[in-house]
């Protein structure tokens, strides 16, 4: 049964459905599968099979009824740490957060069992979901299931992680600054970045705040296949009761279009984040692709907005957002440390510090700027179907675990600040954009690199699509050689 490890979510489903493996006999052989690989990997953290084992079985009776099934009836699936999993810990890394055990699943998780998925488990994140790496207090440290000794990404390094190892079916994980897409591109799977609120997440929150919507932060699937990234999406997004009242979802796709049909923007590397040779060729390969099925290829077009101002807009509204998840004491300490700052000190660090405590005025502010930012991406938006960019500078580096004002990245030979990786995710983050990463194959050391495609607001369906034709020209994800 080897050949049921690296299956989409997608086929996975369509064997069962044709009685070539049961619901319990699925799940029972990825347990297997993490029983024998997830020591070392230490990818899934949670465990809560004796209740998957039951629901597979009521699923396998359900088949035989005749009842209807869901796009993913009976695969086996776990989730990131940072979802309200019934009777489970949400700790978010934290030491202080062992104790917050939700009673009831996360709507998106429950739209997931409703489509038939079995959750089985929850996969590893970095404290607070705040690093490119997954390593905590709680938990210990995730690897790479290409190179343990590399990272697997963050926050969402478990998911990627137990897909690409073949230890589950179909994963969802979360982004703010790349924690969806980052991970992917790390691992070599399938990642969707959807248009801000497009999922609703309510159940994805710290303690005492199951059901607001945070700026910037979205939830998404983790896939082998690009397929499966849009079933994913369309069981998972919708508007919620609320503004149900009022709207309807009616995302646009293709249409009918293919590759060849369409109107494709590259931005290659910028001087905020350099990237290496290598992404950048991979870049470039999926351009060529793209031009060789005969699409239109524009390698200069670029929005209306210079890279620095973007950037430190979305840098400002992140930190504003990442430090309201701090504990009362802390944030009070952080702001009186803030305001002994000199006043004349303008660096990179002091900059980051006075976001974190920064007013709502200030807020208000940089979200103005934001609002011009999503116009400008519209106006370029009208002239492209989409737009390729790298989404990390660099394949999986080595595990780093000093703290952050002493890492540092190597890129070309040169070292690169840690943070400055933040760029790629965040000129579409802050914007709302939806972003589908891509994995493009192994470099010369066996680590995966992805591309990331980027579309207008509610494009998901198109970004995915893009994928799904390029998934068919080889741009598919690999299986690490230890896990097969």
């Amino acid at each position: 049964m080897s050949e049921f490890a690296f299956l989409s979510a997608t086929d996975l489903a369509s064997k069962i459905k044709n009685r070539e493996i049961s619901c319990e006999e699925l799940l029972a052989y990825y347990l297997d599968r993490v029983d024998r690989y997830n020591g070392d990997l230490n990818a899934i953290v949670v465990d809560v099979r004796e209740q998957a084992l039951a629901e597979a079985r009521a699923a396998d009776a359900a088949l035989v009824n005749g009842d209807a099934l869901g796009p993913l009836h009976g695969v086996p699936m776990t989730i990131k740490e940072s979802y309200n999993l019934a009777g489970t810990p949400t700790t978010w890394g934290s030491p202080d957060w062992q104790d917050n055990v939700p009673t009831e699943d996360a709507v998106p998780v429950k739209k997931m069992k409703e489509a038939g998925a079995i959750v089985f488990g929850k996969t590893n994140v970095p404290l607070m979901l705040a690093d490119f790496q997954s390593y905590n207090e709680v938990y210990g440290t995730t690897n790479n299931p290409y190179n343990h000794e590399r990272i697997p990404g963050g926050s969402s390094g478990g998911s990627a992680a137990a897909l690409a190892a073949g230890l589950t079916g179909i994963e969802t994980g979360s982004d703010i600054g790349g924690s969806i897409r980052n991970p992917a591109h790390f691992c070599g799977v399938f990642g969707h970045k959807p248009t801000h609120n497009l999922l609703w997440m309510r159940g994805h929150a710290p303690p005492g705040d199951s059901r607001s919507t945070p700026d910037i932060s979205v939830i998404g699937p983790l896939a082998r296949s690009a397929t499966d990234l849009e079933t994913a999406v369309k069981v998972m997004s919708g508007p919620d009761e609320i503004m149900a009242r009022g709207y309807q979802l009616n995302l646009p796709d293709l249409g009918g279009r293919k590759l060849g049909d369409l109107k494709v923007a590259v931005w290659k590397d910028d001087d905020m984040c350099p990237v290496s040779t290598e992404v950048r060729k991979r870049v470039e390969a999926v351009a060529e692709a793209c031009r060789s099925a005969g699409a239109s290829i524009n390698d200069e077009a670029r929005p209306k907005f210079e890279s620095e101002h973007t950037h430190e807009t979305y840098q400002n509204l992140l930190q504003a957002t990442m430090s309201a998840r701090m504990p009362d004491a802390d944030y009070n300490s952080l702001k009186k440390y803030v305001d002994d700052l000199d006043p004349d000190d303008d660096s990179d660090a002091a900059r980051v510090l006075r976001a974190q405590v920064s007013s709502f005025k200030e807020w208000g502010r940089n979200n103005d700027l934001r609002q011009h930012l999503r116009w400008k991406w519209h106006e370029f938006f009208q002239d492209f179907d989409v737009l390729i960019t790298p989404i990390m500078p660099i394949a999986a580096f080595p595990h780093d675990h000093r703290e952050f004002k002493e890492r540092t990245i190597m890129v070309n030979n040169e070292e690169r600040p840690y943070f400055e990786q933040v760029f790629w995710a965040g000129l579409t983050g802050v914007s709302f954009l939806p972003s589908t990463v891509i994995p493009t194959g192994l470099n010369d050391e066996g680590l995966p690199i992805g591309v990331q495609i980027v579309g207008p607001e509610y494009s998901d369906l198109v970004t995915i699509g893009v994928a799904k034709e390029l998934e068919t020209r080889g741009f598919a994800f690999t299986p690490p050689p230890a896990y097969c």
